[in-house]
């Protein structure tokens, strides 16, 4: 007997929870600020893609029309925040395992933001351990996103890892391979981002305009280099990523996490055979309003004779 699924959707189910502490990242959110401060022209001719629909908007509509459209859309700020943590104020019925008075740690850009009271869907919500103070669980976003970093890297015990970049989310990445038995070396342009780092454990850590950062790698591992360099930096610049690649030993790879220039070239990753990953933010489900927005799935498994609906939690 053969089963066929079908797969129907419901909205999202979400839950009201007072915020109590917000983490503020400041990389992304100056990042976010400084794109809404842009002309809106300038940043619409940024998403070539959408050019075209312009071009059609403005034989239809005439130039005024189509930069007033562009400037409600573009002008408009965007909430920040997106890690925060707090107590569950209301639970729709649909959902039984958490309950008003719950401690809860929250995830996800226009969702967890900045503000007293948020509204955030039940896959992006999670109980707080106890024990676990609410200040601690605010940053459990930026944990999760420096985790899948480190799962990007795929490292092993007692390799060599260089982290560019000893921001918050560099400080976690460094302290995660650490405690996973990889050795670390660690650059930043901020001397006392680098002596945190060391007071955290990092044996290896340099002010990169101090020193080579290609070289010191080098140095370090003997000259074979690095087994991943994990970027956890911002920067619009390429030179961040042509360091990676360089300092990264022959069919290894190299991970960005942060957001940098990625002007990739082709003769060091063509000789020695580099792979440069992406890591996309907290992992699978983000950027897919499947996991991220919907809560219950409805599964139709039919045969001849035979149709049930069950309904799954995930």
């Amino acid at each position: 007997m053969s089963l066929m699924f079908q797969r129907q959707c419901w909205n999202p189910v979400v839950l009201l929870v007072a915020v109590a502490y917000s983490l503020i990242s400041v990389g992304t959110e100056m990042s976010s600020l400084q794109t809404n401060r842009e002309n809106p022209i300038k940043k619409a001719l940024q998403q070539p893609e959408k050019v075209n629909k312009l071009l059609t908007m403005v034989q239809k509509q005439g130039l005024k029309s189509t930069f007033d459209f562009i400037e409600g859309k573009l002008s408009k700020v965007a909430p920040l925040g997106y890690s925060c943590s707090g107590i569950v104020v209301e639970v729709p019925a649909d959902i039984t395992n958490l309950h008003p008075g719950d401690r809860v740690a929250c995830a996800g850009a226009g969702k967890a933001n900045h503000a007293e009271l948020v509204s955030v869907p039940r896959n992006l919500v999670t109980r707080i351990p106890d024990g676990v103070p609410l200040r601690d669980a605010a940053s459990t976003t930026l944990g999760a996103i420096a985790i899948q970093g480190v799962r990007r890297a795929d490292l092993r015990l007692g390799e060599w890892a260089a982290v560019i970049g000893l921001g918050l989310l560099g400080q976690i990445t460094v302290q995660l391979l650490q405690a996973s038995g990889v050795k670390v070396i660690g650059f930043d342009l901020d001397p006392v981002r680098v002596e945190k780092a060391k007071a955290s454990g990092l044996m290896y850590g340099f002010v990169s305009d101090q020193v080579d950062p290609v070289a010191e790698a080098q140095r370090q591992t003997q000259k074979y280099g690095v087994d991943a360099a994990i970027i956890t930096a911002t920067s619009k610049s390429d030179a961040i990523t042509q360091q990676a690649v360089q300092m990264t030993r022959k069919k290894r790879q190299g991970c960005c996490v942060g957001a940098v220039g990625l002007g990739l070239k082709r003769s060091p990753l063509y000789e020695k055979e580099i792979d440069f990953l992406i890591s996309c933010s907290y992992g699978p489900g983000r950027y897919d309003p499947g996991y991220e927005e919907v809560v219950w799935i409805t599964l139709i498994p039919t045969c001849v004779g035979l149709k049930t609906a069950i309904c799954v939690s995930i």
